[in-house]
């Protein structure tokens, strides 16, 4: 199966209630989807769930979405209701394998650049800091992108991250630059983020 990439925001208020609740009701069921010592990992994810589903750890987080998903017989439409209806708001998704590793490479070129990891969960400063990244460096790859609304927005207020876009394109040979179609993907995350002040969680899954 191909590997998709979803990009969630939470809803701290919303879980501390449904997906606790839930979580009580159904411990039988969720039980085979934690890893060992499956008792305690449940009453963790229940105490993070009533304190700040914030707290999750990716492993936990997964556990969940494999539980979840079960339950909907990998109806992704079902999926993302469920999980939004117990504070996980799956907003995006990149579906596609090769766009997801094509992704991840100029995430992880990024990170090497500013010497800093964003990790499963980043703050959507930092994370909207990655995506103008993105928008830059995709949009100079194709000139028809640079026509988008955001490219030329941006630009004249994030020049150290054009010039550094700029930069890394030159660096990079021919067959190291990324196929064009990734631009509108930063620049629908940019749009569904830019005014946002929690988390944002990204995780891989088949």
């Amino acid at each position: 199966m191909a590997e998709k990439l979803y990009f969630m925001k939470t809803n701290p208020v919303v879980a501390k209630i449904n997906l606790y609740n839930k979580l009580c009701r159904e411990e039988e069921h969720v039980l085979p989807f934690l890893k060992e010592d499956k008792k305690t990992s449940l009453e963790l994810i229940k105490k993070k769930a009533l304190d700040h589903i914030d707290q999750l750890s990716k492993e936990e987080l997964q556990d969940l979405f494999r539980w979840f998903e079960a339950a909907c017989h990998a109806d992704q439409a079902e999926l993302k209701n469920r999980l939004f209806a117990h504070g996980i708001d799956v907003f995006y998704e990149i579906p596609d394998s090769s766009e997801v590793q094509v992704f991840q490479r100029i995430l992880s070129d990024y990170e090497k650049h500013f010497r800093i990891s964003l990790g499963f969960k980043t703050d959507a400063g930092t994370f909207n800091r990655f995506l103008i990244y993105g928008i830059f460096f995709s949009g100079l790859i194709n000139e028809n992108s640079q026509t988008n609304f955001h490219f030329d927005y941006l630009k004249s207020g994030n020049k150290d991250l054009y010039s550094i876009a700029e930069a890394t394109v030159h660096e990079k040979k021919a067959d190291e630059l990324p196929s064009p179609e990734i631009h509108h993907h930063f620049s629908e995350l940019y749009d569904g983020t830019k005014f946002y002040k929690g988390n944002i969680f990204m995780l891989s899954h088949l």
